[in-house]
């Protein structure tokens, strides 16, 4: 009679608590995940750009960025930013502070990514270009970067999945995310195995569709190539 009793009461709570805990996570972490997604991926294009353009003090100052936000836990760098800079007088609000240091973390590694894929094209495509009278930034913009869209997209879309979860970091710095939601739901109801379970299936769902739509975007990259 108790298990029963045991039973119904998590499942009463797993069913009051789906809903809550996929709003935090469609209100806060999948905002959040695209907001410092499109801006880490801006800087991260400038600071590939610049370690590839030979000139030796953006090559040196974009080296020691990605050295340093590579280099240094994720968890750690939040709390620099969040608990750390109001002792120099620096305050930023939690969701702020969560953009900011996930978009310096994310174009870091992304910049990786773009040097890499447009270092991948093969350097006949310049020749070619700068052959029909294209400047280094025309063969740029209309030869080499299409190529190296189509090469980065792969690695992008997995940094973008992995970013989903990594933004359950927040809340350490208490953005109110689809992680920390089901932390206030646990702490209130006291089966934090049950919930915490339910907020790993909602980040699964998250994964598996954000996983089936970058398989179709790679299929259409294909298609054009081949067209």
């Amino acid at each position: 009679m108790f298990a029963d009793e045991r039973v119904t009461r998590i499942l009463g709570i797993l069913s009051d608590s789906f809903f809550p805990i996929l709003k935090a996570g469609l209100y806060y972490t999948i905002p959040l995940t695209l907001i410092t997604f499109i801006l880490g991926l801006l800087l991260a294009f400038f600071a590939a750009v610049a370690r590839i353009s030979g000139v030796k003090p953006l090559v040196a100052l974009v080296k020691f960025y990605v050295w340093i936000f590579r280099g240094t836990p994720l968890l750690v760098q939040l709390f620099i930013i969040f608990y750390g800079l109001p002792s120099v007088n620096i305050t930023l609000d939690p969701l702020p502070a969560a953009i900011i240091v996930f978009t310096l973390n994310k174009g870091a590694y992304s910049s990786e990514i773009i040097r890499a894929a447009i270092l991948s094209i093969p350097k006949g495509q310049w020749e070619a270009a700068y052959s029909i009278g294209m400047t280094r930034g025309q063969a740029m913009r209309r030869i080499i970067l299409p190529q190296a869209v189509r090469v980065s997209i792969p690695p992008l879309g997995n940094s973008f999945i992995s970013l989903v979860k990594d933004t359950s970091l927040a809340a350490t710095i208490t953005v109110t995310e689809l992680f920390q939601k089901g932390q206030q739901i646990a702490a209130v109801t006291y089966e934090p195995l049950w919930l915490y379970i339910e907020v790993a299936f909602i980040y699964l769902i998250f994964s598996t569709v954000l996983s089936y739509l970058q398989t179709k975007l790679e299929i259409r990259f294909e298609r054009s190539v081949a067209k």
